[in-house]
């Protein structure tokens, strides 16, 4: 690896540092319906994002539920001083990736196989504080 690209990698690593954030992997769902369900909260405050969530008919709604879960308790561990109520939490960014896919065949009519892709998908779910926001657009 060569100087420029270990530096840059290294600035990427302490960004990341800074960011609270979950990811599920190979969740057994296809991205089309997971991002109906992250497309609900994106942008939304996480104790109203939770609300949607639990009382939403999706399915893939209680797994988002529990990444969003994850995603703050990852927030709590980096702010150990600050109040979740106090910080004004919200959800920043949501993307479903797709993940691998396994395929399989399906007995059709005349001797013939039609391919079934199984679908599963990355969900990343990044978390801001308002409080973070409004400090930064006051220094400027």
């Amino acid at each position: 690896m060569g100087a420029r690209k270990r530096n840059r990698a290294e600035q990427r690593k302490e960004e990341r540092k800074n960011i609270a954030f979950a990811v599920l992997k190979n969740c057994p769902t296809s991205p089309r319906k997971m991002r109906l369900v992250t497309d609900l909260i994106s942008g939304m405050e996480v104790n109203k994002a939770l609300d949607v969530l639990k009382f939403s008919s999706k399915e893939a709604s209680s797994r988002v539920e529990k990444l969003l879960l994850s995603a703050i308790s990852n927030w709590q561990a980096k702010n150990e001083g600050i109040r979740i109520e106090e910080s004004n939490l919200y959800v920043k960014e949501t993307f479903v990736d797709s993940g691998r896919m396994l395929k399989r065949l399906r007995p059709a009519p005349q001797g013939r196989a039609h391919r079934i892709r199984k679908r599963s998908n990355h969900v990343t779910i990044i978390l801001d504080s308002k409080v973070n926001v409004e400090t930064e657009t006051n220094k400027v």
